[in-house]
C-alpha cells in the first residue's frame, strides 16, 4: 500500500503535470498532421521530446521543492527509509512514460489509419527506446533535485547537457585525427545519458553488420537496453544515498 500511495503521490504532485501530458500528446499530432513524417523522423521527434524534454518537465522540483517549503517533513512523518521515497517517485514517473508513450502510439496509428500518409515502420523500437532515455534522464534528473534547490534541476541539466554536447562537438572537430579523440567518446557515451547508443539502436544503424537475422543486431540491441538500465540504477543510488544524507526542516527556504 505504501509504495502505491507513493506512486501515486508523484503523478499528483502537482497540476501541471497533466497539462505537460496532454501539450505533449498535441504536439506529437501536430507534428504527424503537419509534415506527414517518415519513421526516422518521427522517431527523432518522439525521441527528443518524450526521452529529454518530458522527464525534465516532470521531475522539475520532484525534491527540490518539498525540501524547501518543508513538505518533505509531512511526507515522512512515519519512520521509513528515505530511499523507498526517491524510488518510487522515479517508478512513479517511469510508469507515467510508459503510459503517455503507450497513448502516443495510439495517437500515431489513429492518425495513420485516417490519413493513409506517413510511416508508422519501427514505431514500437522508438517507443521503447525513448522510454529507456527517459527512465535515465528522470533518475539523474531527481537526483539532482536532492541537492539543487526549488525547479532548478531541470534547468541545470538541460544546460548542462546542451552545452556539453555542443563543447563536445567542437572538440570532436578539433581532436578528429588525434587518439584524444576517441578516449573522449567513449567518455560520452557511456556514463552520460545514453543518447547516442538509444538512437542507433532506435535507427537500427546495427543492421549492416548485424550477425543475427534481420534489421537489429540482437547482441547489440540488448547490451544498449541492459546498459541504459545500468546507469538509470547508477543515476538512483547516487540520488539514495544524497537523499538518506540529507537534514530535513520544516522551515521554508
Amino acid at each position: 500500500m505504501r509504495a502505491f500511495e507513493l506512486m501515486k503521490e508523484t503523478f499528483f504532485r502537482r497540476t501541471y503535470i497533466w497539462m505537460v501530458h496532454v501539450i505533449w500528446l498535441a504536439l506529437y499530432g501536430v507534428f504527424w498532421w503537419l509534415f506527414l513524417p517518415d519513421a526516422l523522423e518521427f522517431g527523432r521527434f518522439l525521441f527528443i521530446w518524450a526521452g529529454f524534454f518530458l522527464p525534465l518537465a516532470l521531475s522539475a522540483g520532484i525534491f527540490g521543492d518539498d525540501i524547501a517549503s518543508g513538505r518533505i517533513c509531512v511526507i515522512v512523518t512515519r519512520p521509513f527509509w528515505t530511499g523507498e521515497l526517491y524510488i518510487f517517485r522515479v517508478l512513479g514517473l517511469s510508469l507515467q512514460a510508459a503510459v503517455h508513450l503507450a497513448l502516443a502510439g495510439a495517437l500515431v496509428l489513429v492518425l495513420h489509419a485516417i490519413m493513409r500518409k506517413g510511416q508508422v515502420d519501427n514505431l514500437g523500437i522508438w517507443l521503447l527506446a525513448t522510454w529507456l532515455l527517459f527512465n535515465t534522464c528522470a533518475a539523474l534528473s531527481t537526483s539532482l533535485s536532492v541537492v539543487v534547490g526549488r525547479a532548478f534541476n531541470s534547468l541545470l541539466l538541460l544546460v548542462v547537457i546542451v552545452t556539453g554536447y555542443f563543447l563536445v562537438g567542437l572538440l570532436s572537430m578539433y581532436l578528429r585525427d588525434q587518439a584524444s579523440a576517441g578516449a573522449l567518446a567513449s567518455f560520452i557515451r557511456y556514463p552520460w545519458p545514453p543518447f547516442e547508443l538509444l538512437y542507433k539502436f532506435a535507427a537500427g544503424e546495427w543492421g549492416q553488420y548485424a550477425p543475427t537475422v534481420g534489421k537489429y543486431s540482437v547482441n547489440k540491441s540488448i547490451a544498449c537496453i541492459v546498459h541504459s538500465l545500468m546507469l538509470m540504477l547508477v543515476y538512483s543510488i547516487i540520488g539514495i544515498v544524497l537523499l538518506g544524507r540529507q537534514q530535513f526542516s520544516r522551515v521554508r527556504d
